[in-house]
């Protein structure tokens, strides 16, 4: 995750909401688009979170990697995670 600031860390935790719960999903991509307007996201990667925005257990991140979607996000979030 690039930059710094409270509203980035509070947005990349929602971003990390669990899969299963109620409007996980609306969450996810509520925080996505935070990252898009940033720059740090594409717009085509953050269709695939709008796509999976209404399905709370669906993994945003696993039909990024099955679609070849947002190469460079998903490397920041390895990066995040190390």
């Amino acid at each position: 995750m690039h930059g710094s600031g409270e509203e980035a860390r509070e947005q990349f935790a929602l971003l990390n909401t669990p899969l299963g719960q109620k409007w996980s999903g609306r969450a996810r991509y509520a925080a996505a688009m935070y990252f898009n307007k940033r720059g740090e996201l594409s717009d085509e990667a953050l269709e695939i979170y709008r796509i999976c925005a209404r399905m709370d257990g669906e993994d945003p991140i696993a039909v990024l990697k099955s679609q070849h979607v947002g190469i460079a996000w998903l490397n920041r979030l390895n990066e995040a995670y190390e």
